[in-house]
């Protein structure tokens, strides 16, 4: 019985020595910190520069290699540096571990087991990372994915930070940002680095280390050479088709994927459509305080109203200042007034100036569209420094007030009134149309003393309720002895006039709304949608040797993987 105890300690002490080895010799760490620099060159070249801060767990394998994912296998060995806290490094390899990726041998400079070590990687050179812009043939789009690793090798939240720097020469309104990652702020923050290169920054301090995510951006292809931009085989698509329906016919089970993917890219596309604004990035780059003085056409572009809106919302401007009428609305011809009176604001006078004379259709689509997109750019001047969210913020507060002094309206004259005071304001709320229904549903509406420029029909409809020369404006009804008769409307059909004549007037001036909306974001901010033509960075189509879970991507599947 001696022998026989003394034989199971020992098969136990050796077992749990074995175990204690091979548990010792596991990679386990946490991902502290990583911050990525992408640079995307003139040559139309991408160099990255990582920052890792590891922390290795009591009891796990020293960090001795860290293997860093590239984009795809296009990359220059020779082109990577690296450093251990500042002591530079020496072993770079082609990595077994993630393909394609590179093995960073830290060599003395090993993070040992519950140490801290913050390594520093660089890759000067990798191609073939930038493809058309899938919504504008002038532009070229690039997507990177930062590397990470497996999960079981990291644990704990990353603060993870990627900034992209545009090439040089890009100006600040010219490029745009994709959708961003599920879990990250919508727009990145935007500024100029040190060398005067517009940069995209995203930022999550609550990351996840063994997570990929994505970001892309798009920026005028005329700053990198043709030759760099990688154009698809006009085939691919047409085999990739073809391959998809042999195999539906093959395996019946495809459809539910399909479907699948239907769902998620349906998804992908209502969140890219949210970004396909036209604001410039300018005006999304962070700053204090709020930009007072904005008029209720500017405080509506900076909330991105839609055009057919801000184009009536000006025509109701120079009617109510008593610069225009419409004397007919089929055919659309508006009278000017000649000369044009003081104190109008530049769109203003450039509106007019549209209709001063017998303009062809095409021509005033063309100026329209230029006044628009001159209203938006000098917008973006004035918003320089000032912060967009307390601004926007600010303003809404004044479209509440405006609707809260309507909607409290006692009489129907008074809120009538009401309504005429704060029509600039109360249009701008993006409610304004059910808002409209909602307050005028019932009873009478007294129409704004400058209706009839507005509405040619108005006079030659009978008059009927009699206000005083000291509440009301004159008019061409106007009596004699200081008072005249306003006309009334019932509510519903008042606001259905305002409604419909919003989207009538716009579409008699630019003809398709969408398309004149298009037009003009395609010259201050066009936001491209993120498609598989524009995956630069996602690597060269090889999934990792680990547990990595990847395909196609720039991953790292262990704190040395070995």
């Amino acid at each position: 019985m001696g022998k026989r105890t003394l034989s199971l300690i020992i098969l136990a002490l050796l077992l749990f020595s074995t175990f204690s080895v091979a548990f010792a010799q596991s990679y386990r760490f946490s991902l502290d910190e990583e911050v990525v620099h992408v640079y995307w060159n003139k040559d139309g070249t991408m160099s990255l520069d990582y920052v890792f801060t590891f922390t290795n767990q009591i009891g796990a394998h020293a960090i001795d290699y860290v293997d860093v994912g590239v984009p795809n296998p296009n990359f220059n060995l020779g082109s990577v540096t690296g450093d251990v806290e500042g002591n530079p490094l020496s072993d770079f390899q082609n990595s077994e571990y993630v393909k394609p990726g590179v093995a960073v041998g830290l060599g003395g400079r090993a993070i040992p087991s519950g140490g801290t070590g913050k390594v520093h990687v660089a890759i000067g050179t990798v191609r073939n990372v930038l493809y058309p812009d899938s919504k504008d043939d002038k532009y070229a789009s690039g997507v990177f994915a930062p590397t990470w690793f497996g999960s079981e090798f990291v644990s704990g939240a990353t603060h993870l930070t990627v900034v992209f720097h545009l090439p040089p020469g890009v100006q600040p309104a010219e490029p745009r940002w994709h959708a961003a990652p599920s879990g990250w702020q919508s727009e990145p923050a935007t500024a100029l680095d040190d060398q005067g290169l517009v940069t995209y920054t995203w930022e999550n301090t609550a990351a996840n280390g063994s997570s990929k995510y994505e970001f892309g951006a798009s920026f005028p292809a005329k700053y990198v050479p043709d030759s760099a931009i990688v154009r698809p085989n006009i085939l691919e698509p047409i085999l990739g088709l073809i391959t998809g329906i042999v195999s539906l016919v093959c395996n019946p089970c495809s459809l539910v994927f399909i479907v699948i993917v239907a769902v998620v890219g349906y998804s992908a596309f209502k969140t890219r459509r949210r970004s396909m604004e036209y604001l410039p990035p300018s005006i999304a780059i962070e700053g204090h305080g709020i930009k007072r003085g904005l008029t209720a056409v500017e405080a509506s572009i900076l909330m991105e109203q839609p055009m057919d809106k801000i184009l009536t919302m000006i025509l109701f401007s120079v009617l109510k200042k008593g610069t225009a009428e419409i004397v007919t609305r089929d055919p659309l011809k508006i009278k000017v007034a000649d000369p044009l009176p003081e104190g109008l604001y530049p769109y203003e006078a450039d509106f007019l100036g549209v209709f001063k004379e017998d303009t062809p259709k095409q021509k005033m689509r063309t100026e329209m569209r230029d006044l628009m997109v001159n209203l938006v750019k000098g917008l973006a001047t004035k918003m320089k420094g000032f912060s967009r969210k307390e601004t926007v913020d600010y303003y809404k507060n004044i479209i509440d007030t405006a609707w809260q002094q309507v909607a409290s309206a006692g009489t129907p004259e008074v809120k009538s009134q009401k309504f005429d005071e704060n029509i600039d304001w109360a249009m701008a709320d993006k409610g304004f149309e059910d808002k409209t229904r909602d307050v005028f549903h019932s009873g009478p509406v007294f129409v704004p003393s400058w209706w009839w420029r507005y509405d040619p029909m108005l006079s030659r409809q009978p008059m009927s309720t009699t206000h005083t020369a000291s509440t009301m404006p004159s008019t061409p009804s106007s009596t004699q002895g200081g008072s005249f008769s306003m006309p009334t409307l019932p509510g519903g059909e008042f606001a259905a006039g305002m409604v419909v004549g919003m989207q009538n007037f716009a579409g008699n001036v630019v003809g398709n709304v969408t398309d004149f909306a298009g037009s003009i974001t395609n010259a201050t901010n066009p936001v491209p949608k993120t498609t598989s033509s524009g995956g630069g960075g996602g690597g060269g189509g090889h999934s990792c040797a680990c547990a990595c879970a990847c395909a196609g991507c720039a991953c790292a599947c262990a704190g040395g993987g070995r």
